[in-house]
């Protein structure tokens, strides 16, 4: 149907440039014949040889000149340069006005009008048939327009200068950069481009704008699209764009595509389905492998839920690299506030306001600024200070969750909360890159096969920050939700899918004196650990994150 479709519409097209072709033709000619019958200018001495010999069969005096027609040809001469009464001696001369000239010209308006009149027709009778043809077959137009859509890429203008307050994720971006400015460098070694970069993190900590700080620094052309834009309601399409956006990328190699919000097209397949979805994952899988070379294309994906995009996608060979991208802590609220501030008349303390904007994303300190500028707007103030800040702080802050607005009592809880799970997994060696405030990074390492005992310091870090504020305040907080989860559905894989209950059969009792035995260790340990808890919690209040490395150093100097 389509081809038929297409074979009309080229049909139509060859008409219409047929009859433009015959235009041109036909104005090209009346030109050429116009210039070829123009007579040719003489001088006098021409004029008199043409005179004595008498080669002068008639002439016309037109305006300020006079034309000499001769057997062969005309010729023309300055009406005030010849004896026009000689001239009349020996030949008949004609007198004429514009008419002819006016006649001419009017011929040729009718010529042009004409064709114009063909052509206008031309384009009524093409657009009623396109209008029929839409009517008749709406599905195969809406197909036909879908098949491909608007790809351009764009040549960042941002660095990594530009991003404030993510210095690790720099450094991890850092090596990508150089693949894509030195790819030989690499390729002499047999090093393989990295094929994917998953950038994990909650919404607003920016990791679009770190996608195109990637691209900025490399100086590489940069494919964005949406997850969402590849989900289509045709079977096929998604797969479609998919094919059409690494194609264009290819042909732009070395290139970035950036999927935003790769979860959209990425989530688990599963329950027997063949969905448009599916379809438009397999081709994403298919183009990120290895039986289609990318030739220079790294995929950036966005994601701040990780958890139900399909193992497939997550595997080595496609995204080869996860970066976890953190919500600031207080140095990196400086950092960004720092840059907001930058082109604005303003008298504040930039640490206080990073102080009271704990748990703020990079986007809701954008907001923030923004805010405080509208609101010293609003007092008629030309200069922001730090009351408008405090002034907007709770409107910035609507709707996120409480945990997230700390009072500085609240701040003080849970520091000590995580203090204690950072304690806890340096001393039971569990593995993280950096516990927050807000958040930790504990690592969820990959194993063939994994121990009951390292299975148990799991639970036990998930359960420290829960006794140790007991211990501390003699007092349970709704901090622990996230934490408690974890440590139960860890308890419940180990009693139902390992069998490392009491008994073989699972049994909820092996469940609860798991994590009852855990709390009972961590408590012990805690109450002997109490004064280089105080300090790991008084350094999390202030700087609101500490490291693996910064844990080491600190127990070293401890013991």
């Amino acid at each position: 149907m389509l081809k038929k479709l297409t074979t009309m519409l080229d049909f139509k097209s060859k008409k219409l440039l047929v009859s433009l072709m015959a235009f041109s033709v036909v104005a090209i000619l009346l030109v050429f014949g116009y210039m070829r019958n123009a007579p040719t200018v003489i001088n006098l001495n021409f004029y008199d040889k043409l005179l004595s010999a008498n080669m002068i069969n008639k002439a016309k005096i037109e305006k300020n000149e006079v034309i000499l027609y001769t057997p062969d040809n005309s010729y023309t001469i300055a009406k005030d340069g010849i004896d026009i009464k000689q001239l009349l001696k020996n030949v008949p001369i004609e007198t004429t006005n514009d008419s002819v000239l006016v006649d001419d010209m009017v011929s040729m308006i009718f010529l042009v009008i004409f064709f114009i009149i063909i052509l206008l027709v031309a384009k009524k009778r093409r657009d009623k048939e396109m209008q029929n043809i839409e009517q008749n077959a709406p599905r195969a137009m809406s197909l036909d327009s879908m098949s491909s859509f608007d790809i351009h890429p764009a040549l960042s203008k941002i660095k990594f200068s530009d991003v404030a307050g993510i210095k690790e994720v720099k450094e991890e971006l850092e090596e990508i950069v150089d693949f894509l400015k030195y790819p030989m460098k690499y390729k002499q070694y047999g090093i393989s481009l990295p094929r994917g970069v998953l950038l994990i993190g909650p919404p607003g900590v920016g990791k679009t704008l770190i996608a195109k700080a990637v691209a900025g620094e490399a100086s590489v052309p940069f494919f964005y699209q949406s997850g969402a834009s590849f989900v289509q309601i045709y079977v096929g399409m998604g797969a479609k764009r998919v094919r059409e956006l690494f194609a264009h990328a290819k042909a732009y190699a070395p290139s970035i595509i950036f999927i935003d919000e790769i979860d959209a097209v990425g989530k688990a397949r599963g329950g027997m389905r063949n969905d448009e979805r599916e379809s438009t994952l397999n081709q994403l899988l298919t183009e990120m492998d290895g039986f289609e070379d990318n030739s220079g294309v790294i995929v950036i994906g966005a994601t701040n839920k990780i958890d139900i995009i399909d193992d497939a996608l997550l595997r080595s060979g496609r995204f080869d690299r996860r970066v976890f991208i953190p919500l600031p802590d207080f140095q990196d609220r400086v950092d960004i506030l720092e840059v907001y501030l930058k082109n604005k008349l303003c008298h504040v303390k930039v640490k206080e306001i990073a102080n009271m904007s704990v748990g703020f994303s990079g986007a809701a300190l954008s907001t923030l600024v923004n805010e405080a500028a509208i609101n010293a707007l609003r007092r008629e103030s030309k200069i922001i200070e730090n009351e408008d800040f405090s002034a907007v702080r709770t409107k910035v802050l609507l709707g996120k969750t409480k945990v997230l607005s700390f009072s500085d009592k609240e701040k003080q809880i849970q520091s000590f909360y995580q203090g204690a799970k950072a304690l806890c997994a340096y001393w039971y060696e569990v593995d993280f890159d950096k516990i927050t405030i807000v958040n930790d990074r504990i690592k969820e390492i990959e194993k063939e096969i994994e121990s009951k005992t390292s299975m148990l310091s799991k639970i036990k870090v998930y359960l420290s920050g829960i006794v140790a504020t007991k211990i501390k305040y003699n007092e349970k907080f709704t901090n622990s939700t996230q934490d408690l989860k974890r440590a139960t559905s860890l308890a419940q894989n180990m009693v139902e899918n390992y069998g490392m209950g009491e008994s073989v059969l699972p049994n909820h009792t092996d469940i609860e004196k798991i994590l009852n035995d855990a709390y009972d260790d961590v408590e012990k340990f805690l109450l002997g650990m109490e004064q280089p808890l105080e300090k790991i919690s008084h350094i999390l209040y202030t700087k609101e994150s500490i490291s693996k490395e910064d844990m080491k150093s600190f127990m070293h100097e401890v013991f």
